[in-house]
């Protein structure tokens, strides 16, 4: 079992994969994920209509609950066009105009976080609170994972920009052993050419982000519109 762990250890048989091999796993990952998270917001639907049905005590969505349709739109808008610049940074990738995705997904990460940001001001001024009948805490929990949700997948736009940004200088050649992973003791690289995992990465995160886009309308049509 100590020969497992040893020192000798030699990371570039233990680490070195093809990024074909990642491309993959993230595309495929990407799915699953999408198909998790309709379920999980599947909830949100069914209590939503579940409770509306019941409307007991006539307590299900009271004269003074009424979320700003304005600002509604404007998060919904932010997110929608954060994922379409997404999806349009993808198509500049596979063109070769590598400098153009960068700055498409800055902006795209700078919209995404104007949308978390337009929703933390709405729940600010929204009077009314999660205990204020069956729709406020529908309204209330489904907008809450919206925003965690899209944090997550903001998260990992920013990851692909950073690692599409730091190693731009290495285009044509490989960073120095360990680089990639943070650690420079390692003898062999983990990962020999980062900006080859962008485009797959890209790939993924256009597919979900644009999933996650469209529950953001399916939410804004439920709570703001029926």
């Amino acid at each position: 079992m100590s020969e497992l762990v040893s020192h000798a250890t030699d990371y570039e048989i233990v680490e070195g994969e093809p990024p074909e091999l990642l491309g993959r796993n993230l595309n495929s990952g990407a799915h699953l994920f999408a198909s998790a998270t309709a379920f999980f917001f599947l909830a949100f639907v069914f209590a939503y209509f579940y409770l509306r049905s019941l409307n007991n005590a006539d307590k299900w969505r009271p004269k003074h609950i009424d979320p700003s349709l304005a600002y509604g739109t404007i998060v919904m808008a932010l997110i929608v066009l954060s994922a379409l610049l997404v999806r349009i940074g993808l198509l500049q990738h596979r063109a070769g105009r590598r400098a153009q995705w960068r700055r498409t997904g800055v902006v795209a990460l700078a919209l995404g976080i104007a949308g978390v940001v337009v929703q933390v001001i709405e729940w600010t001024a929204i009077g009314f609170g999660p205990a204020d009948g069956g729709y406020a805490s529908v309204f209330f929990g489904w907008t809450a994972f919206n925003v965690l949700f899209t944090i997550g997948t903001l998260f990992w736009l920013e990851n692909i920009v950073a690692t599409s940004l730091r190693y731009r200088s290495h285009a044509t050649g490989s960073p120095a052993p360990g680089e990639a992973s943070g650690d420079p003791g390692r003898p062999g690289h983990d990962i020999s050419d980062p900006l080859s995992l962008v485009r797959p990465g890209l790939e993924s995160l256009s597919f979900y982000w644009g999933f996650v886009a469209g529950l953001g309308v399916l939410s804004w049509v439920v709570l703001y519109l029926i």
